[in-house]
C-alpha cells in the first residue's frame, strides 16, 4: 500500500473538501473508524466541525461510545472478553434508528446525539437535534464498518500490527481488533484510509 505523508491540518482540509463535494443527499453521514484509545478518531471528527460550518454545513458530532449497550449486556461474559467487545458492546440498532435513518432523504432529520452514558450506566435522556438540509453528522468510534451502517463517507484510521499492539491501552482487546481486520478488512471498505502509527505524522493511502 502506498501512503502519502500529510499534516493533520492538510488532512482536515482535504476531508472537508471531500465531504462538501458530496451531492445528491439532503444530509450527510460521515463515519470515522479506528481502535479506541490508539487512534485519534475523536480529535479528527472534532477538527472537522468548524471547517464544515465555515463551508456552510451544519455539523453534529456524535460518538459511538454514547451508543453502547448497558453494562449488563456488554459484560455478560466478563469485562475483558474480546469477542463481546467486537460483537456486543455497540448498539448498532440504536445507531441506525436514532442517528443514520433520520438522515435518509425521506428521514425526519431529527437525530439523537446520545443514548447511553456508559460511566453511569443509564440513559442520557438527550433531546433530539434537528439537522437542517446540508447538515453533516460526524460519527466516530470503533468497529463501525462492515455492520450495515450507512455512511456517505467512511474514514478509517489504520495502525500497523506492531503499532496496534504498542498503542492499544486495553491489551485484552487486541484479539477483537485482529478479528475486525481479518473478517471486515475496514481499510478495503473505506473511502479514505489514514495510517496513524505516528499520530503527529499521519499518511494518507493513495490508491
Amino acid at each position: 500500500m502506498r501512503y502519502r505523508p500529510i499534516s493533520p491540518a492538510l488532512l482536515v482540509s482535504e476531508l472537508t473538501e471531500r465531504i462538501t463535494a458530496i451531492t445528491g443527499r439532503r444530509r450527510i453521514a460521515v463515519g470515522i473508524d479506528g481502535a479506541a484509545g490508539a487512534t485519534e478518531t475523536t480529535e479528527l471528527a472534532d477538527a472537522l466541525v468548524d471547517p464544515l460550518r465555515v463551508a456552510g454545513h451544519a455539523a453534529l458530532r456524535i460518538s459511538a461510545n454514547d451508543f453502547l449497550r448497558p453494562a449488563s449486556l456488554r459484560f455478560e461474559r466478563g469485562k475483558e472478553d474480546p469477542d463481546s467487545r467486537y460483537t456486543d458492546w455497540l448498539d448498532l440498532g440504536a445507531l441506525r434508528r436514532e442517528v443514520l435513518d433520520p438522515l435518509a432523504d425521506d428521514g425526519s432529520g431529527l437525530v439523537l446525539p446520545s443514548l447511553w452514558d456508559p460511566v453511569r450506566d443509564r440513559a442520557t435522556r438527550a433531546e433530539r437535534v434537528e439537522l437542517p438540509e446540508g447538515g453533516v453528522v460526524l460519527l466516530d468510534g470503533e468497529f463501525l464498518f462492515g455492520a450495515g451502517l450507512a455512511f456517505d463517507l467512511s474514514v478509517h484510521l489504520w495502525l500497523s500490527p506492531a503499532a496496534l499492539e504498542r498503542r492499544v491501552p486495553d491489551a485484552w482487546a487486541l484479539p477483537a481488533y485482529e478479528r475486525y481486520e481479518q473478517e471486515v478488512d475496514p481499510a478495503a471498505l473505506s473511502d479514505v484510509v489514514i495510517r496513524v502509527d505516528d499520530p503527529k505524522h499521519p499518511a494518507r493511502f493513495e490508491p
